[in-house]
């Protein structure tokens, strides 16, 4: 692309070092020289390979989405949004979990639609926690995404043979192959030529992993200076598995081994000791997170769809606790789980001055570098990292445009993002993804998602069809 020059740009999301936040800068340039931004400010006269008219622009820092299941989840699109096990405390990932195959090399099609589903709602950072499957590396490679790797291993998995109870099955033999196999996969991103690529060590749920997996996997992402994240505090079944196991919480078992602090992101990490749904009798949980430096990949959708919320946004961000933002599932739109985030945090909270949309904002920007231990991405200002997303001031779902970011976030969400670099280059133009082919993969969803309920009657432990297990959310006609 060599010298790109936006001039005289409606407005400019620019980094303001003196405040430490995201500030509007109206009427200004922005200037990237290959991958990295040289000018944030008023008239830049130098040379530019390509001038760009910055009138009905809003000039934005990509979205940094630090917790998500690209290939797998989208798999559930018509499943999982009513999916809900009171016996599990509405909680339905262990029966899909359980009872629903998802053939490996169906993969990789759900991850091209995803990940560009996340690119067109300005997500340029992507943590991608995944267990491996065929053709990940190449469509990872393909998307131009700046995506970190997350290759998940387990010394043991869930098993159900009733309706209320969950069980484990442990093969730790097969959790430290795979584990071995993980370490592979992100020593290989880290060293892809493109410089884009990172990976991180993910040990996949703290209910399914012995202490000395957790233990050694942390020392290995310490050992190359890389982040550690694992599914904590995710489930009210999880945190009823550690007390039997410990007599301690999931987010106190995790201090105890030296777990916390910078560089971990514990995803969810929603029911902990003082929430209203367990009742526990101490309340150390968000002192441990916060005191520590550790951050939380927030992510609300899954959880409000079982009528659950984090208690609340506010009260982890004045705890100290790094505060970020992931999409974990459908419809991988990142747009809209930060206004999830925002009304959500309202009304855990009961204050509408709460998780304001300008902290949602900074979670699911440099929020998210923090959490990636960065400060080169999640804004825009000079040295930082070309990651632009160029949003449509024109569109009337944007109108009246008194405040972009807000209309953005509560109103046009992903219909408003009109081109993003990534890298400094361009990935999504006019509305268009570059890299991959959406519409191509997406036509084949329907074929993967049928043969992932074909095979659920073999799978699930009372025989049961995907019909039974989640219907459709409105009858067939009688006539």
């Amino acid at each position: 692309m060599g010298i790109v020059h936006y001039s005289n740009v409606d407005w400019i999301v620019a980094w303001d070092e003196n405040q430490q936040s995201h500030s509007y800068l109206k009427g200004g340039d922005l200037v990237f020289d290959g991958n990295r931004i040289t000018h944030i400010g008023k008239a830049y006269e130098g040379r530019a390979d390509r001038v760009l008219s910055g009138s009905g622009l809003c000039l934005m820092p990509g979205l940094v989405d630090v917790h998500a299941h690209p290939a797998g989840e989208i798999m559930f699109r018509g499943i999982r949004e009513d999916h809900n096990v009171r016996e599990h405390y509405m909680n339905g990932l262990y029966e899909r979990s359980c009872s629903y195959p998802i053939d490996p090399e169906d993969l990789k099609i759900g991850a091209e639609v995803s990940y560009a589903d996340l690119m067109l709602s300005g997500v340029t950072t992507l943590v991608d926690i995944a267990f491996p499957y065929p053709g990940w590396t190449d469509v990872i490679e393909r998307s131009g995404l700046r995506l970190y790797a997350a290759p998940g291993f387990n010394t043991a998995r869930w098993h159900r043979d009733n309706l209320h109870e969950l069980k484990y099955i442990e093969n730790v033999e097969a959790g430290r192959s795979a584990f071995d196999a993980a370490l592979k996969i992100v020593d290989a991103m880290v060293a892809h030529p493109s410089g884009r690529l990172s990976g991180m060590i993910s040990p996949f749920q703290i209910d399914n992993n012995d202490k000395d997996m957790m233990v050694d996997s942390h020392a290995a992402a310490r050992e190359r200076g890389l982040p550690w994240t694992i599914h904590a505090a995710q489930a009210v079944l999880e945190h009823h598995t550690m007390i039997r196991r410990h007599g301690i919480t999931p987010i106190q078992y995790l201090d105890e081994l030296k777990l916390l602090g910078p560089g971990t992101i514990v995803g969810h990490a929603l029911f902990i000791d003082q929430h209203s749904r367990i009742g526990w009798h101490t309340d150390l949980d968000l002192a441990l997170l916060g005191n520590s430096g550790t951050a939380v990949a927030h992510c609300p959708t899954p959880f409000m769809r079982y009528g659950a919320v984090l208690e609340h946004f506010a009260k982890y961000k004045e705890a100290g606790v790094v505060m970020a933002i992931g999409t974990d599932t459908i419809p991988h739109n990142m747009l809209e789980d930060l206004r999830y985030a925002s009304i959500l945090g309202r009304i855990a909270g009961r204050d509408g001055h709460l998780a304001s949309t300008s902290d949602v904002f900074h979670a699911g920007t440099v929020g998210g570098a923090r959490a990636l231990m960065r400060d080169d991405i999640g804004k825009l200002a000079v040295g930082a990292k070309a990651d632009v997303v160029v949003v449509d001031t024109t569109l009337p779902v944007m109108a009246p445009l008194r405040d972009p970011i807000a209309s953005l976030i509560h109103s046009a969400a992903e219909r408003a993002v009109k081109d993003v670099y990534i890298d400094g280059e361009l990935v999504v133009e006019n509305h268009r993804v570059l890299t991959l082919n959406r519409s191509e993969a997406a036509g084949q969803l329907a074929d993967c998602q049928a043969r992932m309920e074909a095979g659920v009657p073999g799978k699930d432990y009372l025989g049961r069809s995907s019909r039974d297990i989640a219907p459709l959310i409105l009858p067939e006609a009688t006539f």
